[in-house]
């Protein structure tokens, strides 16, 4: 019972999310089928998932499960489907080219109306030319233009898109802010609106130069020190892959700790303490972000490591992470999937149980009780209490040890006696003659003996009525009641 009910704790905490319901009593049939005693447990479980053998230690229990089955479809029906596809790309299109029309049109409406709104403004007052332009949510007549000009180009980009036309640079419009040389006091309300205007799109503009150069000089600083770094590899080949291995370690180092780690500083790692440690991957991927960092240490260890499997003649796919990180060297997949690749779109893989160290550390409890969590001796220590404190006298010593006697469901287990009769020397003198026999049947022989005290004499001696019962209670059986041997 507690044997079963410590398996199933244990299967539930190995699989938290296993799809079937796991009982005791299938537990139960596993510890009675599967489970042994173990000859020296501690030397035994370092081995237990080794990949030697592997196959006949790990038990495979398989529950019930349904396969999504996706039947194969017929030439004809894969023919109808790809004809589908086609139409409803070919509607999707014409929707698209439908919505591109709708968008030109309502543009060149937009585009005659404000070319109709500026012909119209030459011929009316300042004052009124004003009052329009604000009716219409506009600052100026130069924001007006530059609406006209900015329609004028979509709508030629459109047009030459549906013609398939492939579009020319067009050259950057030298752009002029003539009002910032103009002094404030010499212009109204509207001039200076146009200055501050001005003074911000001439500053969008040098952003934009500065950014662009300094994406030149970022290209030429790359492209110089992929020069150098061919020259080095040419000239001195020992030291440029000596500093290739030394970058290589450097970047898995830093992927297989992962991000959380390398944020907080990993137990008992002190790597990244020093800023030169970063010097490598500063040196490898420049300045960058956080999220950056993260994103392309993957891509920047591939990146190396494909230069040592080109140049190194000592690299090979086996020393690459990705080998190194294969489950065929993964203790937890060993543990939980066994000395087999797992697919977690099978549901017959989802629905299996893997047995392996557990077949033996579920029996050890017998002798060592502390592993599942319980606070008291094993039995060997407490087979060793009865004889050396209780049994003080040599010769009842010697005569309680030449018949140890076994029963219980437990000493079923294989190598149960063996391992008994070993750690119990151990407590015994060495001229100690010690004797160990188990019962011919030992789940039932409690209950047969029961039986057969109950069928004789005894049972009436020690029983009461249930007059005197009902009469004096169940404290009265207490004081009544004697052991019987």
């Amino acid at each position: 019972m507690h044997a079963s009910e410590y398996l199933l704790k244990l299967m539930r905490l190995k699989y938290p999310t296993f799809p079937a319901r796991m009982t005791e009593s299938q537990m139960e049939d596993l510890v009675h089928k599967h489970c042994y005693v173990s000859k020296d447990y501690d030397q035994e479980l370092s081995k237990y998932l080794d990949w030697t053998g592997l196959e006949d230690r790990d038990l495979v229990v398989q529950y019930p499960f349904t396969e999504h089955v996706v039947p194969e479809k017929s030439e004809e029906e894969l023919a109808r489907i790809a004809e589908r596809k086609k139409e409803s790309g070919r509607r999707l299109q014409e929707q698209a080219a439908k919505m591109r029309l709708e968008k030109l049109m309502k543009k060149e409406q937009e585009l005659e109306y404000y070319k109709d709104l500026q012909n119209g403004l030459q011929t009316e007052t300042k004052k009124e030319a004003r009052r329009i332009l604000e009716a219409e949510d506009l600052k100026d007549e130069a924001h007006l233009e530059r609406i006209i000009r900015d329609l004028e180009r979509s709508i030629k980009r459109s047009r030459n898109r549906d013609l398939g036309v492939e579009e020319s640079e067009e050259p950057a419009e030298e752009m002029s802010f003539p009002l910032l040389d103009v002094p404030d006091e010499e212009l109204d309300e509207a001039g200076l609106k146009e200055k501050r205007h001005q003074r911000l799109m001439k500053s969008n503009v040098e952003a934009r130069q500065r950014a662009k150069a300094e994406k030149e000089r970022e290209k030429a600083r790359r492209e110089e020190e992929e020069r150098l770094d061919r020259e080095k590899r040419e000239n001195d080949f020992e030291g440029w892959l000596s500093e290739r291995r030394t970058n290589r370690q450097t970047l898995a180092n830093l992927a297989a700790d992962g991000p959380k780690k390398r944020r907080r500083g990993g137990d008992d790692d002190d790597f990244g303490a020093n800023d030169e440690d970063w010097g490598v991957y500063r040196t490898v991927a420049g300045e960058q972000s956080d999220e950056e960092e993260e994103e392309d240490l993957g891509g920047l260890l591939d990146v190396v490591e494909k230069e040592l499997l080109e140049h190194d003649p000592e690299f090979t796919e086996n020393h690459t992470l990705a080998a190194q990180s294969d489950w065929t060297k993964s203790l937890v997949h060993v543990f939980l999937r066994g000395p087999w690749p797992f697919d977690p779109e099978s549901q017959r893989e989802a629905h299996q149980l893997h047995l392996n160290v557990e077949r033996i550390r579920v029996p050890e409890v017998v002798f060592k009780p502390s592993i599942a969590g319980v606070d008291q001796a094993g039995l060997v220590e407490i087979a060793a209490d009865i004889v050396n404190q209780r049994f003080i006298n040599p010769e009842d010593q010697s005569r309680l040890l030449r018949d140890v006697f076994m029963t219980g469901g437990n000493t079923l287990f294989q190598n149960f006696d063996e391992r008994f009769r070993n750690e119990f020397r151990a407590f015994l003198p060495l001229d100690a003659e010690l004797n160990v026999r188990r019962a011919k049947d030992p789940v039932l022989d409690a209950w047969k003996g029961a039986a057969q005290w109950a069928s004789g004499a005894d049972l009436a001696k020690s029983s009461i009525t249930r007059q005197e019962y009902l009469e004096k209670g169940s404290e009265y059986l207490k004081v009544r009641s004697t052991p019987v041997y």
